[in-house]
């Protein structure tokens, strides 16, 4: 059993070890603190809490922390890997390398698009290594659809059936 719920204030450097985790680099990665503040990367954390962010945490039974997903929007003069649009939110999500697997991920994929639909967001997008085919199969699976590529990154996006 998972809890998903908001993510507290509290929960923020949780937050940002998921968005290290997020980021799919299988040979010598850098450390957390100099990668995420890297001036290409430090746009998707940096004052966090802004009009349009949201994220939710997921919990285990012993109500420890196991996985995070995101949005944030971004605009034409600061994009995202991920950017469509000045409309459409850049999703993240990271689970915790023991619980990979299980399920959570796609829960908490379920519920962040449900809830950007409930806010009134027509689409969300996300950036993944076309090398990450357990994510891509994931994401296509929930409706997610290739939008083009961004370095050696696939953009895809989600769009809320009208």
């Amino acid at each position: 059993m998972v809890i998903i719920r908001n993510i507290e204030k509290s929960e923020f450097d949780f937050l940002t070890d998921m968005f290290y985790e997020s980021i799919h680099i299988l040979e010598n990665k850098q450390n957390k603190e100099e990668l995420i503040n890297s001036p290409h990367l430090k746009k998707y954390h940096e004052g966090w809490g802004r009009d349009g962010d949201a994220a939710l945490i997921a919990l285990n039974t012993n109500n420890e922390a196991v996985g995070a997903v995101w949005y944030r929007l971004f605009d034409e003069l600061n994009q995202g890997y991920g950017y469509v649009d000045s409309q459409t939110h850049e999703l993240g999500i990271a689970v915790a390398e023991e619980v990979r697997g299980t399920g959570i991920g796609t829960l908490l994929m379920k519920k962040i698009i449900h809830q950007a639909i409930c806010e009134g967001y027509k689409s969300i997008s996300l950036s993944v290594d076309p090398e990450n085919s357990n994510a891509v199969h994931i994401y296509k699976k929930l409706g997610f659809l290739d939008y083009g590529m961004s370095g050696t990154s696939i953009t895809m996006v989600y769009r809320v059936k009208e």
